[in-house]
């Protein structure tokens, strides 16, 4: 008999990471324990925006054959469970404004294994743009919200401020008065604080989105001029996002508001009248090799971590949740194709 207060995983923040971790693996039949300081985080803030090709290369990302159809299944399965729809498609325009991302497109229109990801080339008077498919943003802060519940109504959340100090590794690991098999790190940017994994090569990065009011509606897609818009109903926008490597705190900063107005104004998108509505900022757990850091402790496997998957979470998540999970449970080795996410960070 399992005895009331033992569990098989703790995990340590509530972000996407960590609650699509936790669903996972309540799925599975795992007795587990979220723990999370109910302060806002980088997921709720962020877009969610999910987009195959990306860069002025216009560069698949790494293993997208993979990530997206998980990605695409796990957020189905999750709407239909809730009863909410939380991935929006969307096509994406991107703005072809100089030479070498017009050749780009170009070759990625013309190269068959880019073919389910762009379509054609838009020309207007004024620009050129690459329609991409495939794209779309998750409406991360009502997902989160979602699971919170639910992980309160089983009795398996508790909202507190974690001090590592009172995590005992031994005679058994546990947390104030619950025991666990193993303690799973998901909190974001705070790692870089965590006495067990501080270590890794974490590379925080601060963001700032502004919510836009437009006066009459803008065509129905996402636009990518290097920053983004993504219209959230006929007359709400939102623009981002700055990219901050020095001061890393969740405050809103005029700088990074007159840079993303800038940055629209140079799009030379034909906007109608706006105001903002809202400005938010937090810290994406970004790493240094972009790579994210899933697996055990190299001299401590009772500890892993689940973490730094900076802007292309919601592209990640979902498939590597599955691997994780599945190694969790079953020691089972990862697929060739994505072992790099464990490897390159843990050795064997």
């Amino acid at each position: 008999m399992t005895k009331p207060n033992t569990h098989d995983y703790l995990i340590i923040g509530q972000g996407l990471a960590g609650s699509l971790l936790a669903w996972e693996l309540l799925q599975r039949g795992c007795n587990v324990m979220v723990i999370d300081n109910g302060l806002e985080n980088a997921t709720q803030v962020a877009a969610g925006l999910i987009n195959p090709v990306t860069g002025m290369r216009l560069v698949k990302s790494a293993d997208v054959e993979h990530l997206l159809p998980s990605a695409m299944r796990c957020y189905e399965q999750l709407s239909q469970f809730f009863k909410q729809d939380f991935y929006i498609k969307k096509p994406m325009l991107r703005l072809l404004n100089n030479e070498l991302l017009l050749a780009n497109a170009h070759n990625r229109l013309a190269d068959p294994a880019y073919s389910g990801y762009v379509k054609t080339i838009i020309n207007t008077p004024a620009h050129s743009y690459l329609e991409q498919q495939q794209t779309g943003y998750l409406q991360t802060r009502l997902l989160l919200s979602c699971l919170k519940q639910y992980f309160i109504e089983r009795g398996c959340y508790h909202q507190t401020a974690v001090n590592n100090q009172d995590i005992q590794l031994l005679p058994t690991l546990s947390w104030q008065d619950m025991s666990f098999k193993k303690i799973l790190f998901c909190e974001g940017h705070h790692a870089t604080y965590n006495p067990w994994f501080s270590w890794l090569p974490f590379q925080p990065v601060k963001g700032e989105i502004l919510t836009l009011q437009l006066q009459s509606p803008l065509p129905d897609v996402i636009y990518n001029f290097g920053d983004w818009l993504i219209p959230l109903d006929k007359q709400r926008i939102r623009l981002g996002a700055s990219f901050d490597r020095v001061h890393l705190n969740t405050e809103p900063t005029s700088q990074a508001k007159t840079a993303l107005l800038q940055s629209l104004k140079h799009s030379s998108l034909d906007l109608p009248e706006l105001s903002i509505i809202d400005h938010q900022a937090n810290i994406r757990p970004c790493t240094l090799d972009k790579q994210p850091f899933v697996g055990e402790h190299p001299t401590l496997p009772q500890l892993a971590i689940f973490n730094g998957f900076g802007a292309k979470g919601s592209l990640q998540i979902p498939k590597l949740t599955q691997l994780f999970a599945d190694a969790l449970q079953n020691n089972c080795p990862y697929p060739s194709s994505i072992d790099r996410y464990y490897a390159t960070h843990f050795p064997h």
